[in-house]
C-alpha cells in the first residue's frame, strides 16, 4: 500500500467514515482506489478516489451516464464551461461514453498528502452538486 493510503485509511477510521470501498491495484505507482456514493438529490452518484505513488490525488464523481445527445450537447457543454470557468478546485467534461464526469486533481507526494485537505476539497464538490445539480439535470433532459 502506498504512503497516502496509509494516511486516508488512518483518517478514515479516526473519523470514523465507512464510506469507502477500497481497491489496490498491482503496477509500478501502487494505485489504491477509494469508492463511495455522492447521495445529490436523491440520487447516488458513484465517485472514486485514486491514491498513488505519483505527485497527483484524483477525485472523479460520474453526474450522469451516457446522457449527452447530439440535442442537448450544445446546452449541456455551454453549463460545463460555465461551471468550469467559475470553478479552481474541479472540471466538468464529457467522455467518449457521453458521461458527464466532474474531476479534481490535487497534487501532493506521499510526504505532504494531507486528507483534510481531500475531504475539504469533496465537501466543496458535494456542496456544489447539492447547489447545482438539479439546474445540470434540467439542460441534460430539456427545460
Amino acid at each position: 500500500m502506498n504512503k497516502k493510503a496509509e494516511k486516508w485509511d488512518k483518517f478514515l477510521d479516526d473519523n470514523k467514515i465507512t464510506c469507502f470501498g477500497k481497491e489496490e491495484m498491482d503496477n509500478e505507482i501502487h494505485p489504491m482506489l477509494y469508492r463511495a456514493f455522492l447521495e445529490v438529490k436523491g440520487q447516488r452518484l458513484p465517485s472514486m478516489l485514486v491514491l498513488d505513488d505519483s505527485i497527483y490525488t484524483m477525485f472523479q464523481v460520474l453526474i450522469a451516464a451516457k446522457v449527452v445527445t447530439d440535442v442537448n450537447r450544445p446546452a449541456v457543454e455551454k453549463i460545463l464551461n460555465e461551471y468550469n470557468g467559475k470553478f479552481k478546485v474541479f472540471k466538468y467534461f464529457v467522455n467518449n461514453n457521453n458521461d458527464i464526469c466532474l474531476e479534481s486533481c490535487m497534487p501532493s507526494t506521499a510526504e505532504s498528502f494531507d486528507p483534510t485537505i481531500i475531504q475539504a476539497v469533496i465537501d466543496v464538490i458535494l456542496k456544489h452538486l447539492t447547489e447545482e445539480y438539479p439546474k445540470l439535470m434540467k439542460e441534460i433532459w430539456g427545460n
